[in-house]
This record gives structure tokens, sequence and C-alpha cells, in this order.
């Protein structure tokens, strides 16, 4: 079927259009952050002097009912739920652009690295939209916008590519299949990869106030960071597994091997070996400190390597996709 141009060229817009909203929430979510932790440090204070006056009331505190102090909404909060907002207006967006794409080129939307990258941020911000409803982290989005709005400056520039069929390789079944396997593991995997870099942070910090003391007591505490990155990475390792084991399957059926070291199968490989070290020490050894957290780290490089640069400098059996 002939490719839709008209459907493409919306589908450009809604991409282009939901990069510059990301850009706007990014801005706001980091003005929240920088300057909403007063706010939140003195209400912690707050509450800390009111426990303070309660125990030392000697006779009298049988009298007093300790009192939630009220919590007035600065202006940092608000354009904090403003950043957030906009978060979820550009997530439509950008879901907009995958499926106008698809419509355009008449299949999955995921043939070629643009059309991958596109679809890797967009989960990457959806799990982060989830979060958000499970812990109070709104004021965290500006650190994992950082890298969607990077790799989709890189994806809508250096790796964009106009809508067409795919190669014959790749007109198979298995593109739906495979494929978007991949794009939820790696897209989910983001999350945890930037609440451990936090959590090291976090960690540093509390270990010795002197390390960072202006960034570290602005962060949620070590061991929400922690749940954040264990729960996701439990989530997405399962998926990722399914992805890279249905395309040795593919890899079989198209080029008559299982495996063949293809330096995209071989991160891939790599990035897998981490996650599932990081998984069994958590269960086996109880690492839920800064090596859990180092591991699930150098998981989150692979992944990002893999995604970009394994596709923009090297060449492989995977070069056809695009890149």
């Amino acid at each position: 079927m002939p490719i839709n141009e008209t459907l493409s060229q919306y589908s450009d817009y809604s991409y282009t259009t939901a990069t510059a909203i990301y850009v706007l929430a990014l801005m706001f979510t980091l003005f929240e952050q920088g300057f909403g932790a007063k706010g939140r440090l003195a209400t912690e204070r707050s509450k800390q002097r009111v426990r303070e006056l309660v125990g030392a009331g000697g006779p009298s505190v049988t009298t007093v009912t300790p009192a939630e102090p009220p919590r007035e909404v600065g202006r940092p909060e608000r354009i904090g739920r403003m950043g957030a907002a906009l978060l979820v207006l550009a997530a439509l967006l950008h879901l907009a652009a995958i499926v106008l794409r698809g419509f355009a080129v008449h299949r999955a939307p995921w043939g070629n690295m643009y059309e991958y990258g596109m679809a890797t941020t967009f989960i990457a911000v959806l799990t982060w939209i989830v979060i958000l409803r499970k812990f109070p982290v709104r004021h965290l989005t500006g650190f994992l916008l950082t890298p969607v709005v990077i790799l989709m400056f890189i994806n809508g520039t250096m790796l964009y590519t106009t809508a067409a069929p795919v190669q014959p390789a790749l007109q198979s079944y298995w593109l739906i299949i495979h494929v978007s396997a991949a794009i939820i593991g790696s897209g989910v995997f983001l999350v945890p990869g930037v609440a451990s870099v936090l959590y090291l942070f976090r960690a540093a910090h509390d270990d010795n106030p002197a390390k960072f003391p202006k960034f570290g007591p602005k962060l949620p505490t070590a061991d929400v960071l922690d749940r954040i990155a264990y729960r996701t990475t439990i989530f997405a390792f399962p998926v990722f597994t399914f992805g890279v084991l249905c395309g040795a399957v593919w890899a079989e059926a198209a080029w008559g091997r299982f495996w063949g070291w293809d330096p995209k199968e071989t991160v891939a490989f790599v990035a897998w070996v981490v996650y599932a070290a990081y998984l069994h020490s958590r269960a086996t050894a109880g690492w839920r400190g800064k090596r859990a957290a180092i591991i699930n780290v150098v998981g989150f490089s692979a992944t990002v390597f893999n995604l970009f640069f394994v596709n923009l400098v090297t060449s492989g059996l995977h070069s056809y996709a695009g890149g």
C-alpha cells in the first residue's frame, strides 16, 4: 500500500511538538526541584518542632493533640504541577506521533531506528507517569526527562527516517512480537537507571552529610528510590528476556542461526546479564544498597549504549533497521 504522506507529516509535527513540550515540562520540574525543597524542609522542621513541644509539655501533654501544620502550596509546587500536566500532554502527542506513523506506513511503527527510538522514549515517559501515581516523586521528573529529551533530539535529527515500507528482512510478524518486547523492556529500564543514579547521590549524602549538602536532602529517601528501581526492573526484565528469546527465534528463521554475536545482540546480552545479576543479588545475597544500585546503573548504561550508540557507530546484521 502507498505511504500516506499527510499522516506521516502530521506524525512528524506531533513528535516535534511533543519534544518541545517535554523541554518545557523539564524546565518546570527542575524549577520545582531547585526551589521547592525549602518548603518541604520547612514543613518537616515544623512537624519536628510540634513533636518537640508536645514531648516537653509535661502534664499538659495529655490534653494536646498534635496537629498537622498547615502546608501552603507555594509557587514552586504550582509550577511543578503545571510541569506534570505538560508531561501528560506531551505524552499524548508522543503517542499520537507513533499511531499516525503506523497508519501512514500501514505496519507496526517501529521498523527503523527513528521509529524504535520514538516508541522507546514514549514507554519511558509512560512508566514514569505510572510511578508518579504510586510515589511522591513529581519533583524528580526533570531527571527522567533529561535523558528522554536528549534521546528524542538525537532520534529526531541524526536518526530521522522518512516514512517508507520496511525492507524484506523485516516483513515478518516477528517485527511486532520481538521489537515491541525490546521497546517495552528498554523503555522501562530507563526509569530504574535514573532512580539508581539518584539513589547513589542520596546514599552518599546519608553516609556523609557534607557530601551534596544542597542536592542530597532534596531527594526522596534512599528506600523510596531503591523500591522504584527494583519494582520497575522486576517488571521490565521478563519482557526484555522474552524479546531476546524471540529475537533468537527470528534470527534462526531469517539467517539460519540463533545467535551470531552481532554488535546489537552482544550488547543486549551484556545488558541482560547485568540485570539478571542485579535481580539475583537482590534475591539471594540481599543486596539493597550501593552495590545493587551500581549494578543497575551499569545495566542502564548498557541499555542506552545499545539503544543509540551501537547503531550510530557500528555496523552489523541489524544495520538495515536504520542508523
